[in-house]
C-alpha cells in the first residue's frame, strides 16, 4: 500500500527538479544571450520578467556609452533615436562655450560696412560738389549705421545668451543619460523574450556591431558638432564633393539613350499609340456624341442596378450640376479620357497580378519597377511620355495609365494571396480542377480586394486629370488649369467640384453596396 506522505514528497522533489532545470536552462540562455555581465543581467531579467507594470532598474554602462551601447546591443531603433537626442545636446553644448553663436549676424554687419563705406564717400562727393543729392546720401548713411547698431546689439545679446545655451544643452544631456540608464534593461529584456522564439535575432555584443556602432554614433556627432558650432570652418561638410562634368555626362547618356529609343522605336510607338486613339475616339464617340439625356438614363440605372436608389439620386444630382454649369462637354471628355486610361490599366493589372500571385520570384522582379511608377513626381515620367508619344490625349492616357495601373495589380495579388490555403485545400481534396479552384475559389474569395484595387485605379486616374491637361488632354482638367494660370478662383472650384462627382460616381458603380 503506497505512502501518502511518500508520494506527496516525491511530487514536490520532481517539481523542484523541474524548476530547477528550468531556471539553469533559462541562466545558460541569458548567458548566451547577454555575454557579458550575466549575472546581472539575469537578476535584472527576473525583475522585469515577474512584474507587469514598469521596473525600474539602473544600467550605468548603457548610460556611459549611450546609443553606442543600445547599437551594439541590437536595439537601433533605440539607438538612433538616442543619438539624435544626444547629437542635439552635444551641439548646444560646444555651440554655447565655444561657438560662433553670432557668426550670421556679424556677417550681416560686414556687409551693411561695405554699403556704408559706399554711401559715405557718395555722400562725401557730393558735399564737395554741392550737389542736392547730398541729403538722400546723408539719410541712407544715417539708416545703415542705426542698422549696424542694431544688428551690433542683436550679436552681443547672442555671444550673451552662449552659456544658457550650454546649460540648456547639459540639462538634456544628463535627461537623456538617465533616460538611458533607466530603460536600458527593459529593452534589452523585451529583445531576450523576441530571441527566445525567433533565433534569427543577433545576441550578445558582435564584434562588427561595436565597431559600426562607434565609429557611427562618433562620425554623426563630430560632424554635426563642427558644422553647427563653427560654420564655415569645413566647407566638405556644406557643399558636397562633386564634380560638374558628372552631371553634364549623365545628361548626355539620358539624352542617347531616348534619342536612340525614338529613332528606333517610331513603329512601336505609333502602332501603340493607334490603339490608344482608336479606344479613345469609340469612347468620345459614346460619351460626348450621343445625346445628353441617354447619358444621363444610362448612368443613373447604372448606379442605381450597383449601389441602390440613393446613390442613382446623387449621380442625377451630379449630372445635372454639370450640364447646368455647362461642363457636360468637358465632364463627358474627361470620362473618355478615364475610361480609357482605367480600362487599359485594369485589362493589362488584373492579369498581371493573377500572374503574379503564384509566382513570388516574378512578382519580386516587377515590385521595383510599380513602386517607381507609384513614387516618381508626374511631371518627371510625363518627359519620356512626351519624347515617346509626343503631346496629345494618347500621351495622356499613358501618363495616366502609369500613375494608376499599379494598384490593381498589387491589390489583384493581396488578394489572391489571402485566399486561406484550408479553403483550397478543401477545394482540391474533393478533386476540383486547376481552372474550378482559380474561377470558383479564389476568384470569388478575393474579389473584395480586386474590386478595390480597381476602385484605386480609377480614383488615381481621376487624380491625373490636371496634370494631364499640361500636355494636350482636354476636359475638366484644362478648365482648373485655366483658373490657376488666370487666378479665377469660381472657375476652377466649379471645375474641381465636377471632377470630384466624377470620381464619386464611378467609386459608387464599381464599390457598390449590392452583390
Amino acid at each position: 500500500m503506497n505512502d501518502p506522505k511518500l508520494e506527496s514528497f516525491t511530487k514536490i522533489s520532481a517539481e523542484s527538479n523541474l524548476n530547477r532545470a528550468a531556471e539553469e536552462e533559462k541562466s545558460e540562455q541569458i548567458t548566451k544571450f547577454v555575454r557579458t555581465n550575466p549575472d546581472y543581467y539575469e537578476k535584472q531579467f527576473e525583475k522585469i520578467g515577474n512584474n507587469s507594470r514598469f521596473v525600474w532598474t539602473l544600467n550605468i554602462w548603457a548610460g556611459i556609452l549611450g546609443p553606442i551601447w543600445f547599437s551594439a546591443r541590437g536595439l537601433w531603433n533605440w539607438g538612433l533615436t538616442f543619438l539624435i537626442i544626444e547629437t542635439f545636446a552635444f551641439v548646444q553644448i560646444i555651440r554655447g562655450l565655444f561657438g560662433n553663436i553670432a557668426a550670421g549676424a556679424w556677417e550681416r554687419i560686414a556687409q551693411i560696412e561695405g554699403t556704408l563705406i559706399l554711401r559715405t564717400q557718395q555722400l562725401a562727393a557730393a558735399i564737395e560738389s554741392k550737389s542736392d543729392k547730398a541729403d538722400v546720401y546723408k539719410r541712407s548713411v544715417e539708416s545703415l549705421e542705426g542698422a549696424i547698431g542694431g544688428i551690433r546689439l542683436e550679436a552681443q545679446q547672442l555671444e550673451e545668451s552662449g552659456i544658457y545655451i550650454a546649460i540648456g544643452g547639459a540639462v538634456l544631456l544628463v535627461v537623456i543619460k538617465v533616460v538611458q540608464v533607466v530603460f536600458a534593461n527593459t529593452a534589452l529584456e523585451q529583445r531576450f523574450s523576441d530571441w527566445l522564439s525567433d533565433s534569427t535575432i543577433t545576441f550578445g555584443m558582435p564584434v562588427k556591431h561595436m565597431v559600426l556602432s562607434t565609429v557611427f554614433v562618433i562620425m554623426i556627432i563630430v560632424a554635426t558638432v563642427i558644422h553647427y558650432s563653427f560654420p564655415g570652418v569645413f566647407q566638405l561638410l556644406i557643399d558636397f564633393p562633386t564634380n560638374p562634368n558628372i552631371r553634364l555626362t549623365s545628361i548626355k547618356w539620358v539624352e542617347d539613350f531616348f534619342a536612340f529609343t525614338v529613332s528606333n522605336g517610331d513603329a512601336f510607338f505609333d502602332l501603340i499609340t493607334l490603339g490608344i486613339r482608336m479606344m479613345l475616339d469609340g469612347l468620345e464617340l459614346i460619351f460626348v456624341q450621343t445625346p445628353w439625356i441617354v447619358i444621363i438614363c444610362f448612368i443613373v440605372l447604372l448606379t442605381w442596378l450597383s449601389a441602390g436608389i440613393r446613390a442613382s439620386i446623387y449621380s442625377g444630382a451630379f449630372l445635372t450640376y454639370m450640364g447646368l454649369l455647362g461642363f457636360w462637354g468637358k465632364a463627358m471628355t474627361t470620362l473618355a479620357l478615364l475610361g480609357t486610361a482605367a480600362c487599359l490599366s485594369i485589362a493589362i493589372g488584373i492579369p498581371l497580378g493573377m500572374f503574379c500571385a503564384r509566382r513570388p520570384r516574378f512578382y519580386s522582379f516587377i515590385r521595383p519597377i510599380m513602386d517607381f511608377m507609384q513614387t516618381m513626381p508626374a511631371f518627371v515620367f510625363m518627359i519620356p511620355v512626351i519624347a515617346f508619344f509626343g503631346t496629345g490625349k494618347p500621351a495622356a492616357v499613358v501618363t495616366t495609365m502609369i500613375f494608376g495601373g499599379t494598384p490593381v495589380v498589387r491589390l489583384t495579388v493581396l488578394g489572391l494571396r489571402g485566399v486561406p490555403e484550408h479553403i483550397r485545400e478543401a477545394a482540391v481534396s474533393f478533386g476540383a480542377s486547376k481552372w474550378y479552384l482559380f474561377t470558383r475559389v479564389d476568384l470569388p474569395l478575393a474579389s473584395p480586394s480586386i474590386r478595390a484595387g480597381i476602385n484605386q485605379t480609377i480614383m488615381l486616374s481621376l487624380a491625373m486629370v490636371v496634370v494631364a491637361s499640361l500636355i494636350g488632354a482636354k476636359g475638366l482638367g484644362e478648365d482648373v488649369l485655366e483658373a490657376l494660370q488666370y487666378a479665377n478662383v469660381g472657375q476652377g472650384i466649379l471645375a474641381g467640384f465636377s471632377i470630384l462627382f466624377c470620381a464619386m460616381m464611378l467609386d459608387r458603380i464599381v464599390q457598390g453596396d449590392r452583390k
